[in-house]
């Protein structure tokens, strides 16, 4: 095993069975809990420091920038809070199920729902948020949005990913290939990563509709993923974290048995979402944890000359600071 420092916050509380969401910075973590909260938690002590309530359902998706939090729920809102107060200051009511996801930026907003539906969103102010358009065309429960300037980009329950335009919000094109429902997802560029209630992790071009890479190795659905230019990290219904090297992934030439660098086996249960960044992996599970994965100056273990080169391909920035993972 790999030398690493694992922090633990028990999130355990008398209503809750799961930490369904997360964003963290240098400072907090901000999660989403079964329980219907979001709690804020110190970096440092780890301790809560904040308690948001008014939810009724359970807190499945948000994000939050310098100036709000805004979060979604089984109740079926989108509630905006003030990061620094943590007051509610604005509903919305539009989804007639579970929303699932949301994702904001620039002044724009999407979010997805159990009803089918996608729902994109001007954002003037926190108090100002008026509905531009709904896209219509999933055949199931939309469990994931992302955009950027040029695409917004939707998977679903039906198995499929469609891509819409970010302008004018009309469809462009499907991206057909997972054999069953999509569970996740991120988009950048020209790449669209996905995971899969079929196992699966599969890499897309965006621009043809083109599958790149199918990553196997999860046992059971892939909830969670991220990537950066280097890395995939995913997690699973499996309770395990994988890294993946996705520059390889991109080489038709590479061998799919080099492509997963590690996995992380530490959740008792299923691992709900992630975030990562060139020294940490946070994660959040159904076993009411949150784990933060410290790689900074530990010693890497002796391994395999495949297994020293992905090591030092995953020290980015400092000699000193280096990446250790639980062997494959």
């Amino acid at each position: 095993m790999g030398r690493h420092v694992l922090q633990r916050i028990n999130c355990r509380s008398e209503n809750s069975k799961g930490v369904y969401c997360l964003q963290y910075d240098d400072h907090k973590i901000v999660s989403g809990l079964r329980d219907n909260t979001i709690k804020i938690w110190d970096r440092n002590t780890l301790q809560c420091t904040k308690v948001l309530t008014g939810h009724t359902g359970s807190v499945l998706c948000l994000q939050y920038d310098d100036k709000v939090i805004i979060s979604g729920s089984s109740d079926s809102t989108v509630r905006v809070w003030d990061v620094g107060s943590g007051e509610m200051v604005n509903t919305l009511i539009h989804h007639c199920e579970a929303v699932l996801h949301l994702r904001f930026n620039n002044g724009m907003m999407v979010t997805c729902s159990k009803d089918r539906s996608i729902a994109v969103w001007d954002m003037t102010s926190q108090t100002e948020i008026t509905l531009r358009r709904v896209l219509v065309g999933h055949r199931a429960a939309v469990n994931v949005v992302d955009f950027d300037e040029k695409y917004i980009v939707s998977a679903s329950g039906d198995r499929t990913i469609k891509v819409w335009n970010t302008s004018n919000c009309e469809f462009v094109r499907t991206l057909n290939g997972h054999k069953r429902g999509i569970a996740c997802l991120q988009y950048r560029d020209r790449l669209v990563v996905s995971g899969s209630s079929d196992n699966t992790i599969r890499l897309w071009d965006i621009e043809c509709g083109a599958c790149l890479r199918v990553l196997e190795g999860h046992e059971e659905l892939v909830r969670c993923i991220r990537f950066d230019s280097k890395r995939i990290v995913s997690g699973a219904y499996d309770g395990k974290i994988k890294v993946w090297d996705l520059i390889a992934a991109l080489d038709p030439r590479a061998p799919a048995s080099t492509l997963c660098l590690r996995t992380l086996v530490e959740h008792t249960g299923r691992v709900f979402r992630l975030q990562f960044d060139e020294f940490q992996i946070v994660s959040s599970s159904h076993d009411d944890t949150i784990l933060i994965w410290d790689f900074l100056n530990c010693t890497p273990p002796e391994g395999t000359p495949q297994q020293q080169q992905n090591m030092q391909q995953l020290n980015t920035r400092s000699p000193t600071r280096t990446y250790t993972y639980i062997s494959k």
